[in-house]
């Protein structure tokens, strides 16, 4: 027999976790089920290197604020602490190395199974990370390529790269850092393979945090947002067509819109380049051998290939049969959103908007724990809805 809980939430990132503190404080039990060994997996996996580019101010998850001690820009190791402590403060219960292989709509609500049995649930919020599963593209040539090959999601730190010759690819804040991160600590070479020229701005200027900026101007259309930040772009960071690196062709906020691409925020790739510490090459179009092929028919021969070229989310074995999922593999409806096919589930962590995937977060995570609540008390009241087709209508809004 299937264990009965009020609302599961699945996965113990911040999203998740978030979500489970602001249902326990709406008076709704909640589990957490994690597919790892231990909450904020993803954090406790990425590159040392990284900090929050959003300031800790504003990156305070609800009902627990960051520590002081942590600085202004929070580090990696920093989060996953800051995590810890807010599942003991908030008394969450999670249940780790529970992966949730599927979900399954029932008369009542819906049924998770996991390796350890099944769960039955009128609500489900899935949290399982923006950052989910790593993604090399097939690029001709990559299953007999002779040297090392890796994605980002596998790199640590410099150090069994020092005094090598390095490429990463990819013009993303990640493949940014992890190129300054080579340079700075003693690769032999470091060069940075970009198609697209991104756009890049200061993580603060005159003092002023950019998050305050983006949680200013996400509210203003897009050619607004471009105009802006184009101008402030020409002010503060130098043209570097020179080194291999142009302005961006397209806007700012245009880009986050349309494509899911945030800004190279800047923790020191203007200077890398500059300096010629990282050398900018175009995009990589295959491999040959020992070879990396580039577009426009160059070639190179480095030591170690780091591409860092984003994630897919991960969604379709869990709810890809209920028909959620959409452009970029994420899901149809976010926050506090229900489809009418889908009553109960919700997602949460699924943006990467300008002002702050943690800021969001907190918003969100208030709306959807007050929607369960509504929701709870009413199926109280009425009886269960009809089991729904697995093709959902327009998404409506339960805030």
């Amino acid at each position: 027999m299937a264990e009965q809980r009020d609302a599961v939430v699945i996965g113990a990132g911040p999203a998740g976790l978030a979500a489970a503190a602001m249902l326990r404080r709406e008076g709704v039990d909640a589990l957490v089920l994690e597919r790892s060994d231990d909450v904020g997996a993803s954090w406790r996996n990425h590159y040392e290197r990284l900090h929050l580019h959003t300031v800790r101010w504003l990156s305070n998850l609800p009902g627990y604020r960051f520590s002081r001690s942590h600085g202004r820009w929070v580090s990696r190791d920093g989060v996953v602490r800051y995590l810890e402590g807010y599942v003991r403060h908030h008394r969450l219960e999670v249940r780790t190395g529970a992966a949730v292989e599927r979900i399954e709509r029932t008369a009542d609500g819906w049924l998770l199974t996991t390796p350890g049995g099944q769960l039955a649930t009128p609500e489900v919020v899935v949290a399982t990370g923006f950052n989910h599963t790593p993604f090399i593209a097939d690029f001709p040539g990559k299953e007999g390529y002779e040297r090392e090959l890796l994605h980002a999601a596998s790199y640590r730190n410099a150090e069994p790269y020092r005094g090598r010759d390095v490429l990463v690819v990819g013009s993303g804040n990640t493949g940014a850092e992890i190129a300054v991160d080579l340079a700075e600590g003693g690769a032999g070479r470091v060069r940075l393979a970009v198609r697209t020229p991104p756009n890049i701005v200061r993580r603060q200027l005159n003092g002023v945090p950019n998050q305050v900026t983006g949680v200013l101007m996400r509210r203003f259309p897009p050619k607004v947002v471009d105009t802006i930040a184009a101008r402030i772009q020409r002010l503060t960071v130098p043209d570097m067509s020179a080194r291999g690196l142009p302005r961006a062709s397209r806007g700012l906020y245009t880009r986050v819109i349309e494509d899911g691409v945030i800004p190279i925020i800047d923790v020191g790739l203007i200077d890398a380049v500059q300096s010629g510490q990282v050398e900018v090459v175009p995009g990589l179009a295959g491999f040959d051998g020992r070879e990396v092929l580039l577009d426009g028919g160059g070639r190179i021969e480095p030591e170690a290939v780091i591409v860092a070229t984003g994630y897919r989310r991960g969604l379709e074995p869990l709810v890809g049969h209920l028909g959620l999922i959409g452009p970029q593999g994420k899901p149809v409806v976010h926050g506090a959103a229900t489809s009418p096919a889908a009553p109960g589930l919700r997602f949460i962590g699924y943006s990467n908007p300008i002002s702050g995937m943690f800021r969001e977060i907190a918003i969100d995570s208030r709306k959807i724990a007050r929607a369960v609540k509504r929701e709870l008390a009413g199926r109280l009241s009425s009886p269960p809805p009809p089991v729904a087709s697995h093709t959902p209508p327009p998404s409506r809004s339960a805030a």
